[in-house]
Protein backbone atom coordinates (compact mmCIF):
# COMPACT_ATOMS: atom_id res chain seq x y z
CA UNK A 1 0.00 0.00 0.00
CA UNK A 2 1.02 3.62 -0.49
CA UNK A 3 -0.12 6.82 1.19
CA UNK A 4 -1.28 9.18 -1.55
CA UNK A 5 0.03 12.74 -1.53
CA UNK A 6 -2.43 15.15 0.09
CA UNK A 7 -2.01 18.18 2.30
CA UNK A 8 -1.18 16.90 5.80
CA UNK A 9 -0.56 18.45 9.20
CA UNK A 10 0.15 17.47 12.80
CA UNK A 11 -2.72 18.51 15.04
CA UNK A 12 -2.77 19.02 18.80
CA UNK A 13 -5.42 21.50 19.87
CA UNK A 14 -4.16 22.32 23.38
CA UNK A 15 -4.69 25.98 24.29
CA UNK A 16 -3.72 28.07 27.33
CA UNK A 17 -4.24 26.02 30.49
CA UNK A 18 -4.68 22.74 28.59
CA UNK A 19 -2.21 19.90 28.05
CA UNK A 20 -2.00 16.12 27.68
CA UNK A 21 0.07 16.09 30.88
CA UNK A 22 -2.75 17.51 33.03
CA UNK A 23 -5.45 15.76 31.02
CA UNK A 24 -7.27 19.05 30.41
CA UNK A 25 -8.32 18.77 26.77
CA UNK A 26 -9.95 21.25 24.38
CA UNK A 27 -13.72 21.42 24.29
CA UNK A 28 -15.63 20.08 21.31
CA UNK A 29 -16.44 23.68 20.33
CA UNK A 30 -12.74 24.57 20.34
CA UNK A 31 -11.83 21.48 18.34
CA UNK A 32 -14.54 22.19 15.78
CA UNK A 33 -13.16 25.72 15.36
CA UNK A 34 -9.72 24.20 14.72
CA UNK A 35 -10.99 21.63 12.25
CA UNK A 36 -12.89 24.22 10.25
CA UNK A 37 -9.74 26.35 10.02
CA UNK A 38 -7.75 23.36 8.78
CA UNK A 39 -10.50 22.46 6.32
CA UNK A 40 -10.40 26.01 4.97
CA UNK A 41 -6.65 25.63 4.40
CA UNK A 42 -7.27 22.47 2.39
CA UNK A 43 -5.72 19.86 4.68
CA UNK A 44 -6.84 16.27 4.21
CA UNK A 45 -4.64 14.28 6.61
CA UNK A 46 -4.29 14.92 10.37
CA UNK A 47 -1.70 13.33 12.62
CA UNK A 48 -2.42 12.95 16.35
CA UNK A 49 -0.20 11.53 19.05
CA UNK A 50 -2.38 9.75 21.62
CA UNK A 51 -5.57 7.66 21.56
CA UNK A 52 -7.00 9.90 24.29
CA UNK A 53 -10.15 11.97 24.78
CA UNK A 54 -8.82 14.66 22.44
CA UNK A 55 -8.41 12.23 19.54
CA UNK A 56 -11.81 10.68 20.22
CA UNK A 57 -13.48 14.10 20.11
CA UNK A 58 -11.75 14.89 16.82
CA UNK A 59 -13.04 11.68 15.28
CA UNK A 60 -16.54 12.25 16.67
CA UNK A 61 -16.63 15.69 15.04
CA UNK A 62 -15.26 14.42 11.73
CA UNK A 63 -18.10 11.90 11.65
CA UNK A 64 -20.80 14.27 12.92
CA UNK A 65 -19.99 17.11 10.51
CA UNK A 66 -18.81 14.95 7.57
CA UNK A 67 -15.45 16.73 7.58
CA UNK A 68 -12.99 15.77 4.81
CA UNK A 69 -10.20 14.39 7.00
CA UNK A 70 -8.39 11.10 7.45
CA UNK A 71 -6.29 10.65 10.57
CA UNK A 72 -3.13 8.94 11.66
CA UNK A 73 -3.23 8.30 15.39
CA UNK A 74 -0.36 6.83 17.36
CA UNK A 75 0.61 6.02 20.89
CA UNK A 76 3.23 8.08 22.72
CA UNK A 77 5.06 5.42 24.76
CA UNK A 78 6.57 6.14 28.14
CA UNK A 79 10.11 5.09 29.04
CA UNK A 80 10.60 1.37 29.59
CA UNK A 81 14.24 1.74 30.63
CA UNK A 82 16.44 4.54 31.93
CA UNK A 83 18.55 6.57 29.54
CA UNK A 84 21.59 8.16 31.16
CA UNK A 85 22.32 9.86 27.84
CA UNK A 86 19.25 12.10 28.01
CA UNK A 87 20.54 15.62 28.73
CA UNK A 88 17.47 16.92 30.57
CA UNK A 89 16.64 13.97 32.84
CA UNK A 90 17.86 14.63 36.38
CA UNK A 91 16.93 11.32 38.00
CA UNK A 92 16.32 7.70 37.08
CA UNK A 93 12.96 5.96 37.26
CA UNK A 94 12.55 3.14 39.72
CA UNK A 95 12.00 -0.44 38.60
CA UNK A 96 8.36 -0.12 39.68
CA UNK A 97 7.89 3.05 37.62
CA UNK A 98 9.36 1.37 34.54
CA UNK A 99 7.10 -1.64 35.01
CA UNK A 100 4.09 0.67 35.33
CA UNK A 101 5.14 2.39 32.11
CA UNK A 102 5.16 -0.95 30.29
CA UNK A 103 1.60 -1.62 31.46
CA UNK A 104 0.63 1.91 30.39
CA UNK A 105 2.11 1.35 26.91
CA UNK A 106 0.27 -1.93 26.49
CA UNK A 107 -2.96 -0.21 27.54
CA UNK A 108 -2.34 2.50 24.96
CA UNK A 109 -2.12 -0.14 22.23
CA UNK A 110 -5.45 -1.54 23.40
CA UNK A 111 -7.03 1.93 23.47
CA UNK A 112 -5.77 2.73 19.99
CA UNK A 113 -7.08 -0.59 18.70
CA UNK A 114 -10.54 0.16 20.09
CA UNK A 115 -10.54 3.71 18.74
CA UNK A 116 -9.37 2.64 15.29
CA UNK A 117 -11.99 -0.08 15.02
CA UNK A 118 -14.75 2.31 16.10
CA UNK A 119 -13.75 4.96 13.53
CA UNK A 120 -11.90 2.84 10.98
CA UNK A 121 -13.29 4.62 7.92
CA UNK A 122 -11.58 7.85 9.08
CA UNK A 123 -8.12 6.33 9.62
CA UNK A 124 -5.27 6.37 7.15
CA UNK A 125 -2.86 4.51 9.47
CA UNK A 126 -1.83 3.83 13.06
CA UNK A 127 1.58 4.50 14.62
CA UNK A 128 3.39 2.49 17.29
CA UNK A 129 5.37 5.39 18.71
CA UNK A 130 7.09 8.72 18.41
CA UNK A 131 10.89 9.16 18.72
CA UNK A 132 11.42 6.26 21.13
CA UNK A 133 14.84 5.12 19.85
CA UNK A 134 17.27 8.10 19.73
CA UNK A 135 20.28 8.07 22.07
CA UNK A 136 19.19 11.39 23.60
CA UNK A 137 15.55 10.39 24.19
CA UNK A 138 13.69 10.46 27.49
CA UNK A 139 11.08 7.82 26.62
CA UNK A 140 13.01 4.93 25.16
CA UNK A 141 11.48 1.59 24.25
CA UNK A 142 13.39 -1.39 22.86
CA UNK A 143 13.11 -2.28 19.19
CA UNK A 144 11.70 -5.66 20.19
CA UNK A 145 8.86 -4.02 22.11
CA UNK A 146 8.08 -1.75 19.15
CA UNK A 147 7.91 -4.81 16.91
CA UNK A 148 5.41 -6.30 19.34
CA UNK A 149 3.33 -3.11 19.20
CA UNK A 150 3.32 -3.26 15.39
CA UNK A 151 2.18 -6.87 15.35
CA UNK A 152 -0.57 -6.18 17.90
CA UNK A 153 -1.93 -3.16 16.00
CA UNK A 154 -1.89 -4.93 12.64
CA UNK A 155 -3.69 -7.94 14.07
CA UNK A 156 -6.11 -5.81 16.05
CA UNK A 157 -7.02 -3.18 13.45
CA UNK A 158 -6.10 -4.42 9.97
CA UNK A 159 -4.87 -0.86 9.25
CA UNK A 160 -1.48 0.17 7.83
CA UNK A 161 1.10 0.41 10.62
CA UNK A 162 4.04 2.81 10.83
CA UNK A 163 6.52 4.25 13.33
CA UNK A 164 7.54 7.92 13.54
CA UNK A 165 11.24 8.57 14.16
CA UNK A 166 14.08 10.92 13.32
CA UNK A 167 15.61 10.22 9.92
CA UNK A 168 19.04 9.44 11.35
CA UNK A 169 17.77 6.61 13.54
CA UNK A 170 16.44 4.44 10.71
CA UNK A 171 19.82 2.96 9.83
CA UNK A 172 19.61 1.05 13.13
CA UNK A 173 16.01 -0.15 12.81
CA UNK A 174 16.16 -2.81 10.10
CA UNK A 175 14.16 -5.45 12.00
CA UNK A 176 11.42 -2.99 12.88
CA UNK A 177 11.24 -1.60 9.35
CA UNK A 178 10.44 -5.09 8.03
CA UNK A 179 7.29 -5.13 10.19
CA UNK A 180 5.94 -1.77 8.99
CA UNK A 181 3.77 -0.92 6.02
CA UNK A 182 5.60 2.37 5.47
CA UNK A 183 8.32 4.39 7.18
CA UNK A 184 7.69 7.79 8.80
CA UNK A 185 10.59 10.18 9.32
CA UNK A 186 11.13 13.46 11.15
CA UNK A 187 13.50 16.04 9.73
CA UNK A 188 14.27 19.36 11.46
CA UNK A 189 16.87 21.59 9.80
CA UNK A 190 16.62 24.23 12.54
CA UNK A 191 17.48 21.75 15.30
CA UNK A 192 20.46 20.67 13.19
CA UNK A 193 21.81 24.21 12.86
CA UNK A 194 20.93 24.60 9.18
CA UNK A 195 20.21 27.98 7.63
CA UNK A 196 17.08 28.72 5.67
CA UNK A 197 19.06 28.32 2.45
CA UNK A 198 20.34 24.88 3.51
CA UNK A 199 17.12 23.59 5.05
CA UNK A 200 15.22 21.85 2.26
CA UNK A 201 18.41 20.26 0.98
CA UNK A 202 18.74 18.60 4.39
CA UNK A 203 15.13 17.35 4.17
CA UNK A 204 15.84 15.95 0.71
CA UNK A 205 19.02 14.26 1.91
CA UNK A 206 17.18 12.75 4.89
CA UNK A 207 14.48 11.40 2.61
CA UNK A 208 16.87 9.87 0.10
CA UNK A 209 19.11 8.36 2.78
CA UNK A 210 16.19 6.48 4.39
CA UNK A 211 14.57 5.58 1.05
CA UNK A 212 17.86 4.05 -0.11
CA UNK A 213 18.00 1.88 3.03
CA UNK A 214 14.50 0.53 2.42
CA UNK A 215 13.79 0.66 -1.31
CA UNK A 216 10.73 -1.57 -0.97
CA UNK A 217 9.04 0.73 1.59
CA UNK A 218 7.30 4.03 1.06
CA UNK A 219 8.94 6.82 3.08
CA UNK A 220 6.92 9.83 4.23
CA UNK A 221 7.60 12.80 6.52
CA UNK A 222 5.47 12.85 9.66
CA UNK A 223 7.18 15.96 11.05
CA UNK A 224 8.80 18.87 9.23
CA UNK A 225 8.43 22.46 10.35
CA UNK A 226 9.89 25.84 11.21
CA UNK A 227 9.40 27.62 14.51
CA UNK A 228 8.63 31.35 14.63
CA UNK A 229 10.26 32.18 17.99
CA UNK A 230 13.33 30.91 19.79
CA UNK A 231 15.68 31.34 22.71
CA UNK A 232 19.44 30.81 22.78
CA UNK A 233 19.04 27.21 21.58
CA UNK A 234 18.70 28.46 17.98
CA UNK A 235 20.05 31.18 15.71
CA UNK A 236 17.45 33.94 16.06
CA UNK A 237 18.36 35.30 12.62
CA UNK A 238 16.93 32.13 11.06
CA UNK A 239 13.67 32.17 13.00
CA UNK A 240 10.40 34.00 12.34
CA UNK A 241 7.18 34.04 10.36
CA UNK A 242 8.94 35.18 7.19
CA UNK A 243 11.42 32.33 7.44
CA UNK A 244 8.65 29.82 8.17
CA UNK A 245 6.79 30.95 5.07
CA UNK A 246 9.84 30.63 2.81
CA UNK A 247 10.80 27.24 4.20
CA UNK A 248 7.36 25.66 3.91
CA UNK A 249 6.80 27.08 0.43
CA UNK A 250 10.02 25.50 -0.85
CA UNK A 251 9.61 22.23 1.06
CA UNK A 252 6.02 21.64 -0.04
CA UNK A 253 6.71 22.58 -3.67
CA UNK A 254 9.40 19.87 -3.79
CA UNK A 255 7.36 17.29 -1.85
CA UNK A 256 4.26 17.79 -3.99
CA UNK A 257 6.27 17.53 -7.20
CA UNK A 258 7.73 14.22 -5.95
CA UNK A 259 4.39 13.03 -4.46
CA UNK A 260 5.99 12.61 -1.02
CA UNK A 261 3.46 13.13 1.79
CA UNK A 262 4.58 15.66 4.42
CA UNK A 263 2.81 16.23 7.72
CA UNK A 264 3.64 19.86 8.53
CA UNK A 265 4.58 20.38 12.16
CA UNK A 266 2.27 21.81 13.28
CA UNK A 267 -1.21 23.34 13.13
CA UNK A 268 -1.31 25.56 16.24
CA UNK A 269 1.19 26.92 18.76
CA UNK A 270 1.10 24.97 22.02
CA UNK A 271 2.03 27.00 25.15
CA UNK A 272 2.25 23.92 27.40
CA UNK A 273 5.36 22.64 25.63
CA UNK A 274 8.97 23.22 26.61
CA UNK A 275 10.20 25.29 29.54
CA UNK A 276 8.93 28.43 31.22
CA UNK A 277 10.40 30.88 28.71
CA UNK A 278 7.72 32.36 26.40
CA UNK A 279 10.29 32.19 23.57
CA UNK A 280 10.83 28.44 23.95
CA UNK A 281 10.91 27.12 20.35
CA UNK A 282 8.70 24.13 21.19
CA UNK A 283 5.81 26.50 21.82
CA UNK A 284 5.86 28.19 18.39
CA UNK A 285 5.88 25.68 15.50
CA UNK A 286 2.27 26.34 14.55
CA UNK A 287 1.10 27.88 11.29
CA UNK A 288 -1.54 29.48 13.54
CA UNK A 289 -0.75 31.09 16.89
CA UNK A 290 -2.45 29.96 20.10
CA UNK A 291 -5.28 32.47 19.53
CA UNK A 292 -5.96 30.84 16.12
CA UNK A 293 -4.64 33.80 14.16
CA UNK A 294 -2.95 32.64 10.96
CA UNK A 295 0.75 33.37 10.69
CA UNK A 296 2.30 34.84 7.54
CA UNK A 297 2.39 31.48 5.76
CA UNK A 298 -1.40 31.26 6.13
CA UNK A 299 -2.17 34.91 5.44
CA UNK A 300 -0.21 34.80 2.17
CA UNK A 301 -1.80 31.55 0.99
CA UNK A 302 1.55 29.79 0.58
CA UNK A 303 0.20 26.39 1.62
CA UNK A 304 -1.80 26.11 -1.59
Amino acid sequence: MRIAWKKAICYSGYREGQSPVTGIVPTKEEILEDLLLLKKEGFSYLRMYDPNAHARQVLELIREYCLPFLVMVGIDPRAEYNNKGCPWLKSEKTTLELEENMVYNDDQIKMLTMLANEYKEYFIAVSIGNENRPSWGADLVTEERLIGFAEALREGTGLPVTYCEGAGEWKNLERLAEKLDFISIHSYPLWNGKTLEEAVRMNQDDYHSVASLYPDKQVIFTECGWTTECNASMDAAQVGEKQQEKYLAKLLFWAKSEKIPVFVFEAFDEPWKGGKSPQEPEKHWGIFDVDRKGKQVVRNGVLG
